[in-house]
């Protein structure tokens, strides 16, 4: 009987290692490649998209290419949700679900819940001069921000959060992605039941009594946003903001620079989503045969598409794989994706960073690396941010 040479096991491991670390490797030459469509092993098609241009082109083109591969993988967890969802179906949904994100909301979850939050927070971990700002921070702030949004109890947001991970982690885990999933469900159902009677000034009753001609969103519709918007609201979040601390405490001259002028951080969080977005990539299926930029494309194709890698295309953004807050931006940014499915919660992103960042560097004055700790790493393919951000400051 064979056995595996150790030495191949091990470099093996060290070749996956390294490309969660850094991805950008195998991205920056895809760039350089012509589109070719290629066996995927299971009997079908990809085409995997790098440029700018390509990847524009295709989320742009929603009559043909379309979202119906990502219902099929995450219907089965989270119900119908709008993420895979085309034409018609996709513009009443989103329609409805979109008037819970209107700006007297967004006003109103600033004062309410996204400043307290975060200062909440800061109040625990201040006093102490020492603490892994990942696990005792970003990944909080936004999770719990969500729930109150919701309107369920913020104690109950941690719970939310480990629901949320097995769910999103269905397609590959699929007995405790249902179990979570399910979990969820019993968990909102008297709260979605009581909003129905006595609405309250929350997401889920907004959700529920939203009505565009005459038209309501069913049960499975409210709770298959409900169960989508825990993991694409504050698990995104989380990630972008430890990916901006890495940022800015890795450059001290753009930290300094920041703590002493509040108007550039704009700059700063635009920036931070074009050089790394925590939720990279995008798929879409072909519905028909057609050509990219000389590339024949068989209806059935799985196109995957790389927003991270389309924000540095060179063609685009001169040095775009240098984090520059100084640069001027030609085009926008893709960090929320293109076209008709642009992230329903980019506003409420952006506005946690900007609530978030200013608190942070204030509360924890001299915010610098923990010298005794291993420096912070950005890593991950579907999802990138640090794990770990290990900091110190003076008190």
């Amino acid at each position: 009987m064979e056995t595996e040479d150790p030495s191949d096991f091990h470099e093996g491991l060290a070749q996956a290692e390294e490309a969660a670390i850094n991805p950008h490797k195998e991205w920056d030459r895809g760039r350089a490649e012509p589109p070719e469509v290629r066996d995927d092993g299971f009997g079908g098609r990809i085409l995997n998209l790098y440029r700018r241009d390509h990847t524009e082109a295709v989320l742009r083109n929603s009559a043909v290419f379309s979202t119906r591969v990502v219902a099929e993988s995450m219907t089965p967890f989270m119900g119908p949700l709008m993420l895979g969802m085309d034409g018609d179906e996709h513009t009443a949904y989103r329609g409805l679900v979109s008037r819970a994100f209107r700006s007297s909301a967004l006003a109103r979850w600033e004062t309410e819940l996204v400043a307290p939050i975060v200062n909440e927070l800061l109040d625990g971990i201040a006093p102490r001069g020492r603490a892994d700002l990942v696990a005792e921070l970003t990944q909080r702030f936004p999770t719990r921000v969500i729930a109150g949004i919701m309107g369920v109890p913020l104690d109950d947001a941690d719970q939310f959060r480990l629901w949320s991970e097995q769910v999103s982690a269905g397609p590959l885990y699929p007995e405790p992605g249902h179990a979570a999933s399910q979990a969820m469900r019993d968990y909102l159902h008297p709260i979605v039941e009581d909003r129905k009677q006595n609405p309250q000034n929350d997401l889920i009753s907004d959700i529920i009594h939203a009505e565009i001609d005459g038209q309501r969103l069913d049960d499975e519709h409210i709770y298959g946003f409900l169960l989508l918007l825990m993991p694409a609201g504050a698990e995104t979040t989380s990630r972008e903001l430890g990916i901006a601390l890495t940022a800015l405490l890795t450059d001290d001259s753009w930290l300094n620079r920041l703590k002493g002028d509040w108007s550039l951080l704009d700059q700063v969080i635009e920036e931070t989503l074009r050089w790394e977005s925590s939720a990279p990539l995008a798929t879409r299926e072909a519905t028909e045969d057609i050509e990219l930029d000389g590339c024949p494309i068989p209806a059935g194709t799985r196109l995957m598409m790389t927003m991270t890698s389309a924000n540095r295309d060179e063609r685009v953004y001169a040095d775009g794989d240098r984090w520059n807050p100084d640069r001027e931006q030609p085009v926008p940014h893709m960090a929320f994706g293109w076209g008709r499915h642009l992230c329903l919660g980019m506003h409420l992103a952006r506005l946690e960073m900007r609530v978030a960042l200013p608190a942070i560097l204030e509360r924890l004055p001299g915010l610098r690396l923990d010298p005794d700790a291993d420096p912070p790493l950005i890593r991950g393919v579907a999802f990138r941010g640090p794990e770990e951000l290990h900091v110190v400051w003076d008190v």
